[in-house]
């Protein structure tokens, strides 16, 4: 049934809509549960490092910097990883993925790409960085830059957060009813995604990276049962965490760097309303305003 021409194809659409729901649904209360711990504690965090007597400027922007995008970051990053990641994982460990991968095959040797390109697209929802750097699977340079290319069109976890509320945002109208619409368009969206991948995989492969497919030969792993506990202490540690703490890295400095830029005033205006008005005519030539450019800016830490 899993490798049916047909419904092979179902099937793995259904199961990618269970995935995507269950991590949905289920990721919605621990997030806002941990963001309003976290932010709980920033008062406290506040007036303790008051009464060590830290400088007032160095503990607002300790904690209103550092530590305010820190708790949004892994507030909105670590319930999804840690629901996804071990689903992902799960469907790896019972035998799934190579037969989505196979069945995946077929289109991608219409593209004149490799079979092999469906592991890493699938490994890109979890991590696109990941994804490229397995994309050494391949045995074709031409293939690798053809799966490289293309990888981005897959919605890595990272940007799971931003369909979502843009999803919940404009079509969810609230209730168990809601969260399944909002799975099952978020589905659409991935669906969407893997038709670029092809579209994109398919234009390439016709103009700068002409050449054949090489031959794709993929070995069947037996149904298994999987070790649910090996399974959700090595994708929680290996993966959630780690890949929350790399966020973190990223996150501590880069809100300690938007709040200076917002308290720092350089005559009587702040850094950040002078890179505003700096980038207002460019923000106009595209149809936005300074404000909207600045924040896409700050948005790529």
């Amino acid at each position: 049934m899993l490798l049916h021409r047909k419904w092979g194809t179902v099937l793995m659409i259904v199961l990618l809509c269970a995935v995507l729901l269950i991590t949905i649904y289920g990721a919605n209360i621990p997030s806002a549960l941990l963001s309003k711990a976290l932010l709980f504690l920033q008062d406290g965090l506040e007036r303790a490092l008051l009464r060590l007597h830290c400088p007032v400027f160095i503990a607002q922007m300790l904690v209103y910097g550092m530590y305010r995008t820190l708790a949004w970051v892994i507030s909105v990053m670590l319930p999804p990883m840690a629901i996804f990641f071990p689903l992902f994982t799960l469907l790896e460990e019972c035998g799934y993925l190579p037969r989505a991968a196979f069945r995946l095959d077929r289109p991608l040797y219409a593209c004149l790409a490799c079979g092999k390109q469906a592991l890493t697209m699938c490994l890109g929802l979890g991590c696109n960085a990941a994804a490229v750097t397995g994309c050494r699977i391949m045995d074709s340079e031409r293939e690798r830059q053809l799966a490289v290319l293309t990888n981005a069109f897959m919605p890595c976890n990272g940007r799971f957060p931003m369909l979502v509320a843009i999803l919940t945002l404009f079509f969810s109208s609230g209730g168990l009813f809601g969260f399944v619409h909002t799975g099952i368009l978020l589905c659409g969206c991935i669906l969407l995604s893997i038709g670029m991948t092809f579209a994109g995989t398919a234009l390439l492969s016709k103009t700068i990276l002409r050449g054949k497919p090489s031959s794709f030969t993929l070995e069947l792993p037996p149904f298994r049962k999987p070790q649910i506990g090996q399974v959700l202490i090595r994708s929680l540690l290996d993966r959630t965490l780690k890949t929350a703490a790399r966020a973190a890295i990223v996150a501590a400095p880069a809100g300690v760097l938007i709040w200076l830029c917002a308290n720092i005033s350089l005559h009587d205006i702040s850094v950040l309303d002078h890179i505003i008005s700096f980038l207002e005519p460019f923000g106009r030539l595209l149809g936005v305003d300074g404000v909207i450019l600045t924040g896409f800016l700050l948005g790529f830490p």
